[in-house]
């Protein structure tokens, strides 16, 4: 994608799709990497690992934030000969290893020796920034080429937008992930104050969210639900983000006493505890709402109710007791997507009971297993086996840590007045539309390109 004679876009996924982020942003002849991210769901099947693209000419790798779908193929631009920087905000150089240690894990079946080498690698070439600060970029040549800066964007920990400077004063902005309004754990995501260029996240596009009271009357109404009519609640959630979030409104609600105190809360995802350490080691990023919180002596990450589930010995046993009792409690449990992780035994043990609640709060790309059980089919596949849906499933769009329609247009409309072109990417093609259509109504002289 041309912007100028002297810039232009290649995109390398999350273009047409929600994952597999990676955009090359090249200017004069040298080239930055805006993430470079795992296909998830059905865009994997379609995609290579392999990194296809050349890369000696990519003088830096920019992470806006560490979820998996925007880090996920770093190791294999590594491979590829990528050897320079990588820029990102000092919690997202924190997650980074935790992340890919867990995906390397997972996907590849690496051991532990194997992915300390892959991670130590990373961890030379990472080089943290603080928000806010120009960072030069330059070209063989020694000479700078762009300045790069993050901004928060309240999607996670750590999570950024980024300025890209152009040559004649101009400005483009890839917005990562951004983050919804009004959240009380992470502040809300400020746009820039120049964008020429604009690439816009649109998951949700065409959708608007749950406000913040609504979710948390919702999610107390299922909660107690549970306690008197039993069974699990299971709550398939990213362990970035996700988890602590509604450890949040789940110690509300607790401080509140909307929620019986004797309902057990179960994190049952080792990566998820890793993650929620980072988000109190990070406590300055937090929200002014839950900085209050903890100068008034609360724990909103940390409270007594909350049972950490370490030991895959520990697991079974949960399972197992969940199984054979009925009794209720709320499990969180990666993976957010239902692709693989501990939820895929609570899932197969627990979505034949119709005491079960299945509780999604986040996006589920097409082609997952949360995918099929959000749009409650009455049977899906687990571990090659047919297991039977009769659970209840219920979805909170208030959880999202996506920006909605509402948001999104937010965020353009304080780009201010230089803004030429707005690129659509990291969406589905029907949320794209319909929000470049809802946004013509408003904007007719703006050149959206979807």
């Amino acid at each position: 994608m041309q912007l100028t004679n002297q810039v232009y876009v290649r995109h390398h996924g999350g273009k047409h799709a929600v994952t597999g982020s990676c955009h090359e942003l090249v200017i004069n002849g040298g080239a930055i990497l805006i993430d470079c991210g795992l296909f998830q769901g059905a865009e994997s099947q379609q995609q290579d690992l392999k990194v296809s693209f050349r890369c000696q000419q990519i003088r830096a790798l920019v992470l806006t934030h560490a979820h998996i779908d925007h880090i996920g193929r770093l190791p294999w631009l590594l491979a590829a000969g990528f050897k320079g920087p990588i820029y990102c905000t000092h919690a997202t150089a924190y997650l980074v290893p935790l992340m890919l240690d867990d995906g390397l894990r997972l996907q590849l079946g690496l051991n532990r020796q194997q992915r300390a080498r892959i991670l130590e690698r990373i961890q030379k070439q990472l080089c943290p920034v603080d928000y806010a600060q120009w960072i030069p970029i330059k070209n063989p040549k020694q000479r700078y080429f762009t300045y790069v800066r993050f901004n928060p964007a309240g999607h996670i920990l750590g999570s950024a937008y980024v300025e890209c400077k152009l040559p004649k004063g101009e400005v483009a902005v890839f917005s990562g992930d951004l983050g919804p309004s009004d959240t009380p754990l992470l502040p809300d995501p400020v746009p820039p104050k120049r964008a020429d260029y604009l690439f816009l996240e649109s998951t949700y596009g065409s959708k608007h969210h749950e406000s913040i009271k609504d979710r948390g009357e919702r999610l107390s109404a299922i909660m107690n639900r549970s306690l008197t009519n039993g069974g699990a609640i299971i709550v398939p959630a990213f362990s970035v983000g996700r988890t602590q979030e509604l450890l949040f409104d789940i110690e509300s609600l607790l401080h509140q006493q909307t929620l019986e105190s004797r309902l057990p809360i179960i994190i049952d995802s080792p990566m998820a505890a890793k993650v929620t350490q980072a988000y109190r080691h990070y406590r300055k990023l937090w929200a002014q709402e839950a900085r209050q919180k903890h100068q008034q002596g609360r724990h909103p990450l940390n409270f007594a109710q909350c049972i950490i589930i370490d030991s895959h010995q520990e697991h079974k046993r949960v399972v197992n007791r969940l199984v054979s009792t009925g009794e209720p409690a709320i499990v969180v449990s990666a993976s957010g997507m239902c692709q693989g992780g501990r939820v895929m035994n609570y899932l197969k043990a627990l979505l034949p009971d119709k005491r079960t609640d299945v509780l999604f709060c986040g996006y589920q790309a097409n082609g997952t297993l949360g995918r099929n059980i959000q749009q409650r089919e009455n049977v899906v596949w687990i571990d090659e086996e047919p297991v039977e849906v009769a659970a209840n499933i219920h979805s909170i769009s208030g959880y999202s840590a996506h920006a909605d329609q509402s948001d999104l247009t937010k965020f353009i409309a304080g780009c201010g007045q230089h803004l030429k072109q707005l690129h659509l990417i990291h969406g589905e093609q029907h949320s794209k539309e319909s929000f470049a259509a809802y946004l013509k109504t408003k904007y007719p002289d703006l050149e959206i390109v979807v």
